[in-house]
């Protein structure tokens, strides 16, 4: 909520979601320094992007990782020699997300998510199935619960008038909220083509 060019970043993100469509999901995660609360301010902050922020190891912000992959020549670079692990300044984003993009997909992943609001308890059903042999032994799956329309403060917010709500406010879109299958995601062991499994999460 401090960092003056994070909203900059939100657009950046945003273009490359409408560019992308469903191939591509942003996920805003507010940590480090810049998203300390002073004066009052909301705590946007969550065990797990402060975990995501550390494995990604970033120089400055706004910074960002695609697949917390590691991207050569693109890292994040800053003073004192600093070397960002898969943190990318946002010039670098796109090139990584083409990247990405042009590799084979190997499994078909459908989830469904159902709310009762009674008891306001979310269910995420998953079903995946591998249409060809994955190069890996394991792969990963993670589900993330994001919330939009978060009004809030923002410095920095005319980098992305968009965002920016009539009262001045800034309306923080696509916020991490929880990863509901822990910090590194579900193990699939059986990554065979034919593989193929459903699961429930709450």
């Amino acid at each position: 909520i401090y960092c003056g060019y994070c909203p900059q970043g939100h657009a950046i993100a945003s273009g490359l979601k409408n560019q992308h469509g469903g191939d591509f999901w942003v996920i805003n995660v507010h940590a480090g320094g810049f998203a300390a609360p002073g004066g009052g301010d909301p705590d946007y902050r969550t065990s797990f992007g402060t975990a995501i922020d550390n494995q990604a190891d970033p120089c400055g912000y706004p910074a960002g990782d695609v697949n917390r992959r590691v991207f050569a020549g693109l890292q994040q670079t800053g003073q004192n020699g600093c070397v960002a692990n898969t943190a990318m300044s946002r010039g670098d984003w796109g090139n990584a997300v083409g990247q990405v993009l042009a590799d084979s997909s190997y499994v078909n992943v459908a989830v469904e998510a159902q709310v009762d609001e009674q008891s306001r308890e979310l269910r995420v059903i998953t079903q995946y199935y591998y249409t060809a042999t994955a190069g890996v032994s394991t792969n990963k799956l993670n589900i993330a619960l994001l919330q939009n329309n978060i009004e809030g403060p923002q410095s920095g917010s005319t980098g992305n008038p968009s965002n920016v709500l009539p009262n001045g406010n800034y309306n923080h879109q696509h916020m991490l909220r929880h990863l509901i299958t822990g910090q590194w995601g579900q193990d699939i062991t059986n990554t065979a083509m034919g593989s193929t499994a459903t699961d429930t999460f709450y």
